[in-house]
């Protein structure tokens, strides 16, 4: 298939990517799971990354947070080329990556679990409680999130509340680039929505984000551009405003290849003196 780029969003089209990926390979065993993928996102844009199961997101995303390095392509970060090894280098170079299962300890409060492993101490043995509360307090309304209180176990919030609590830590390192892995999830109407508008609002504050989701509807609401992977490979990019859900599923399921070559064939067989003999493949 073709793929169809847009210019996304007002503002996007021309920037400079601060993530671009090119000829990204990864294998496991005897199974290719990446196969010569490229890929890119923009400050102040919103990239969705789609495809069918094993069409290759998971480990794409893995080379991005350095938990699955690749066996071989370029990374530019900013335009420098850099090799991201391990989670703590792809941490280092400014990319945050929210996984599925948020990682979060239930029996823990707000606070303890923004900074659950950078703790602010006084005098480097007591917590510093009042500067930890403080500062999540203004990292939660800057983000206008709907948190009741930062004092209450991360187990009594909503889903959406939670996705919301693991977004914010995400943020305490000021990363240039977020990954979010299927944030919407297993959630309600209410709480599909609220994390949609954090996810505009990460946007706004001149993010990249990388949103990684099954849900058609979701992608099309917030995301400038489609990337759709299929059997490893790049299937098509897509601006998300003009494209319909039609032709993503196509996209992700190979139908437009069908669709490609059928054209193909008829127009073959319309050309003057034209008699198609071929076998369409």
């Amino acid at each position: 298939m073709t793929a169809t780029t847009g210019a996304g969003r007002p503002g996007t089209g021309a920037r400079q990517p601060v993530l671009s990926m090119t000829g990204i390979n990864k294998r496991f065993g005897a199974v290719q799971a990446l196969t010569d993928v490229s890929f890119s996102v923009a400050a102040g844009e919103v990239v969705a990354l789609v495809g069918d199961n094993g069409a290759g997101k998971s480990t794409l995303v893995k080379v991005m947070s350095g938990a699955g390095p690749a066996d071989s392509g370029q990374i530019l970060f900013q335009g420098r080329q850099v090799s991201i090894p391990s989670p703590s280098a792809s941490q280092g170079l400014g990319i945050a990556t929210v996984f599925q299962d948020l990682a979060l300890c239930d029996n823990l409060d707000v606070v303890g679990n923004l900074f659950l492993g950078s703790e602010l101490t006084v005098g480097g043995v007591a917590l510093d409680e009042a500067e930890m509360e403080k500062r999540s307090w203004e990292l939660l309304r800057t983000l206008a999130a709907k948190i009741p209180s930062v004092r209450i176990p991360v187990a009594s919030l909503s889903g959406g509340q939670r996705q919301t609590v693991a977004i914010s830590r995400s943020l305490l390192g000021n990363p240039k680039v977020v990954i979010l892995d299927e944030p919407t999830a297993a959630l309600g109407v209410a709480q599909t929505a609220q994390v949609l508008n954090l996810v505009e609002r990460l946007r706004d504050r001149g993010l990249a984000v990388i949103l990684i989701s099954h849900n058609m509807a979701d992608v099309q609401a917030v995301a400038d551009r489609v990337v759709v992977l299929r059997l490893g490979r790049n299937a098509g990019e897509f601006d998300a405003r003009q494209v319909s859900t039609t032709d993503l599923v196509a996209a992700i399921t190979g139908a437009s290849d069908n669709v490609v070559a059928e054209r193909a064939a008829r127009e073959h067989r319309a050309a003057p003196g034209g008699r198609y003999e071929g076998t369409i493949q």
